[in-house]
């Protein structure tokens, strides 16, 4: 059921998951905001935003303009509320869509981000193939990811998560096409922060 609500938040247990899981992620939440480069002029996209904790944080360093796809309907609202400002200045714009099936056009976004949702893509080649597609040449994703090894070891992991280790991102990232794809350690064993290159 946790497992559930981590890939697709719901109700009043679907909340509380978005806030444990922006507590538990902090540090990879740090990572891409530290890595990220942009300026006021550059286009974002959000991967599974949950409740708009990183949009928030992104449209506070940069003040560009920031698209979000996420699948929970819950969440979504949740999302709008947090970044009411930046909707409200018409810098951020909230989609319910998936990854696998992207509503956008070709070439369109400066960054891609994602914080924890690659275990839950339906088809993990087709997702990154459909990030690469819609960013810009040149453009970067950052992509913070759990350790397989440190996944199996919690007990909600059992059912609906698939898992990565950094050869496996390298590997998809250039089936993808990406030119580069580069790994930095966020903390050994656990978690790491993946930069594909288009």
């Amino acid at each position: 059921m946790i497992g559930q609500q981590f890939s697709n938040p719901r109700g009043f247990i679907g909340a509380i998951c978005c806030k444990i899981m922006n507590c538990i992620n902090s540090k990879m939440y740090k990572s891409v905001i530290n890595e990220v480069t942009a300026d006021e002029s550059s286009t974002i996209l959000d991967v599974g935003y949950g409740n708009g904790y990183l949009l928030k944080k992104l449209y506070k360093k940069f003040g560009c303009n920031l698209y979000g796809i996420e699948i929970s309907t819950d969440a979504k609202k949740i999302a709008e509320k947090r970044n009411a400002k930046g909707i409200k200045d018409g810098k951020i714009k909230l989609l319910q869509a998936d990854c696998c099936d992207m509503p956008f056009e070709e070439g369109i976004f400066d960054r891609v981000a994602t914080v924890n949702t690659i275990y839950f893509w339906e088809d993990t080649k087709k997702g990154l193939s459909g990030i690469r597609k819609v960013l810009k040449d040149g453009g970067k994703f950052y992509n913070a990811v759990y350790t397989r090894e440190w996944l199996q070891k919690l007990p909600y992991t059992k059912e609906g998560f698939k898992f990565f280790d950094k050869e496996d991102c390298i590997r998809l990232g250039k089936e993808a096409g990406f030119k580069e794809v580069e790994i930095k350690e966020i903390k050994k064993g656990k978690n790491f922060l993946v930069v594909f290159t288009k």
